[in-house]
């Protein structure tokens, strides 16, 4: 090992440091080289080589487009820093570190050569790419050369300087960029099913996720019904109920994606948003399976009408035998309906979607706040301003 690496190496030990590590394709000569040096147990909290797509997919929660993107090694950082903070002890500070590449192999690739590696701590991420040009190094020395950047993204973590620079022939360029993957980036990859923004702002993406409570609603605004039927329904299921934004919806226009990170601003601190694309409900319990949605009994008078599946009882069958074949069913609050408050017992459900149903009593939870009117509210205080 090289004087200047092994210093570097030597100077991450003796920061204070915890790390956890996730490889894909290439970068675990760091891993070697880290050990290689005395100290090494106290920087390397655990490392995984996620080398099978089965086994990078169960890290990530969903089988990504491209696995060597920049905005995967960003979401297996993340999964790394939540590992080292439940593994670390103290006030220690640690970091995760998320690689993934391709390099050349025992066959041509059509694509590029490409390292990308991102650290988060408690400041953020840092993201460096890196594209190889093909056939001036072995696979060997590829492979050097994607952990000597995994060790200099690494010491730039834990503050270390004097890391060895990379021997990069013409045109090759380290981009790095700093800060999260951007809100409106996640939510533009539609090969995600679900995204979730818990009330820090850490987001978590993936295909499914299973027996969890959801509130859905357009949440514009977000207002004191809202949380207090989220309340309710936490104290009768005796779970966590995370709220749920469609941004493609069955009856109103979708929700443009500036429009949706700023109605998100509404729950930091709150709750969970998850944003999701599943407008019908027996889409949404396919993606969330034996799941609970608390709904109003407007919302539960649709699911059980004809005319709502363009006057298909066919359709409207397929669809409540689609929920229940999922796990799913519905929680129901009661709604103003002009000067009624319609309550479940006022729905004529099909007896045999009975089950599907649970009413939310009035003496639990009764609102008659209105969105519609909040924004009517607003919008003439904002006229009133100006």
């Amino acid at each position: 090992m090289k004087t200047a690496l092994h210093d570097a190496i030597a100077a991450i030990h003796n920061a204070t440091h915890r790390c956890v590590i996730e490889f894909a394709g290439a970068g675990s000569q760091a891993l070697a080289w880290l050990h290689q040096v005395p100290g090494s147990s106290r920087t390397v909290l655990e490392a995984a080589d996620r080398y099978a797509p089965a086994s990078l997919s169960g890290l990530l929660g969903f089988e990504p487009d491209h696995f060597t993107h920049p905005c995967v090694a960003q979401l297996m950082a993340h999964r790394a820093y939540l590992r080292a903070r439940e593994l670390s002890q103290g006030d220690l500070p640690v970091v995760g570190l998320g690689c993934t590449a391709t390099l050349a192999t025992d066959r041509v690739k059509r694509g590029d050569h490409r390292v990308c590696i991102a650290t988060r701590d408690e400041k953020g991420t840092i993201t460096h790419e890196l594209t190889l040009t093909k056939g001036v190094r072995t696979r060997m020395q590829e492979e050097a050369l994607a952990s000597l950047l995994l060790i200099r993204a690494l010491a730039q973590a834990c503050g270390v300087k004097g890391a060895p620079e990379l021997e990069l022939v013409a045109e090759e360029v380290i981009r790095v960029h700093k800060g999260e993957r951007g809100l409106l980036s996640w939510l533009s990859d539609q090969s995600l099913a679900w995204m979730a923004v818990d009330p820090q702002g850490a987001i978590t993406a993936g295909q499914r996720w299973p027996g969890i409570a959801l509130l859905p609603g357009s949440f514009n605004p977000l207002h004191e019904g809202h949380k207090q039927l989220a309340q309710a329904a936490e104290r009768i299921l005796m779970r966590q109920v995370h709220f749920e934004l469609t941004l493609d919806n069955a009856d109103k226009p979708s929700i443009p994606l500036k429009e949706a990170q700023r109605r998100l601003e509404q729950f930091m601190g709150v709750g969970t948003l998850i944003f999701s694309w599943s407008a019908l409900f027996s889409k949404k319990a396919a993606v969330f399976p034996h799941s609970v949605f608390v709904i109003g009994a407007d919302t539960a008078t649709r699911l059980v009408q004809p005319r709502f599946y363009g006057n298909s009882l066919k359709n409207m069958r397929a669809s409540l035998e689609a929920i229940r074949a999922a796990g799913g069913r519905f929680l129901v609050a009661g709604r103003a309906s002009g000067r009624a408050f319609v309550t479940l017992e006022d729905i004529e459900i099909p007896v045999e979607y009975g089950c599907l149903f649970e009413a939310i009593p009035p003496s639990i939870f009764r609102t008659d706040v209105s969105s519609t009117a909040l924004r009517a509210r607003l919008k003439r205080r904002s006229s009133a301003r100006q």
